[in-house]
């Protein structure tokens, strides 16, 4: 008997968890930066999405042999856009939680700087004359001596934890993981080959890490993942070479959106996400 309880032990700490061996219903929600606007291929049936077949989303499904992908990321989309539908150029496009079902084994989450102004405020910086000539633009954005970015990155903490609840709610069965953002500004900048002074660069980059904290913070309070993308896009940043970035400039070299992934960024994105998820399990 101990024998045979042996042999089952074994062969039960040998077999894979059960959504493994099936292959996970993967569903990606977010917004431009999982979407991947302008790289090749865009696809449908909602293109006012720019949404890419060479997404990370699409770069883990296959990697990780996933049964299915559901991905609803779309480009502008914010926190609201989960619920409700999301108006594009191109036409409305149905609520992203429309993708969750009971069915459901995986979800990525990219959302919260659309909720900001996050993109706008890294164009606002956009500087081509240097000081004292051009102004900075760190000063704009001090208000009766607080932080604008800070104090409403604080509150959207409220609102995430909600969607990761809401999340759970529709897809039981689903692990879920938080995408932080990855970086847009190294040290210093590299003014004047993207025309953010060093000032602005280092302001920038300091508001990006409080609010991947605040995301990670966040995924953490409500039981969900979080997958750093800062930390390893770090020397891959828009002021990097065009051989090795993974986010272009305000002039992209490469087919992608200013200050979004290109190919190359996506591809590495999706490994540190297939990492992750398989990882976990």
């Amino acid at each position: 008997m101990l024998v045979v309880l042996g042999a089952a032990l074994l062969v039960l700490g040998l077999a894979p968890p059960a959504q493994a061996a099936q292959g996970e219903v993967y569903v990606a929600l977010g917004d431009s930066a999982a979407a991947g606007p302008l790289i090749p291929n865009q696809i449908g049936p909602h293109y006012g999405c720019w949404r890419s077949d060479h997404n990370y989303a699409h770069l883990t499904a296959q990697a990780i042999g996933a049964r299915e992908l559901r991905d609803a990321t779309c480009s502008g989309a914010k926190t609201g856009d989960l619920y409700e539908s999301q108006s594009t150029d191109l036409g409305d496009v149905p609520p992203q939680f429309d993708a969750l079902g009971q069915d459901t084994t995986l979800v990525t989450l990219q959302i919260g700087a659309n909720d900001l102004g996050l993109t706008d405020f890294i164009e606002d910086c956009l500087n081509l004359l240097p000081p004292p000539v051009g102004d900075a633009c760190n000063d704009d954005y001090q208000v009766n001596g607080q932080d604008k970015w800070r104090v409403e990155t604080d509150a959207l903490r409220p609102r995430l934890l909600s969607v990761i609840s809401d999340i759970r709610s529709r897809a039981p069965q689903a692990r879920i993981f938080v995408v932080g953002y990855a970086t847009y500004a190294p040290p210093n900048g590299c003014y004047p080959r993207v025309p953010i002074i060093p000032a602005d660069a280092d302001y920038i980059r300091a508001t990006l890490m409080y609010f991947n904290r605040m995301l990670a913070e966040q995924a953490a309070a409500a039981g969900a993942g979080f997958i750093d993308l800062q930390t390893p896009s770090a020397d891959h940043s828009p002021c990097a070479s065009s051989s090795r970035r993974w986010i272009e400039p305000y002039v992209p070299a490469s087919p992608a959106a200013p200050f979004h992934p290109n190919a190359r960024g996506m591809r590495n994105f999706a490994t540190i996400v297939t990492d992750a998820v398989t990882s976990d399990l």
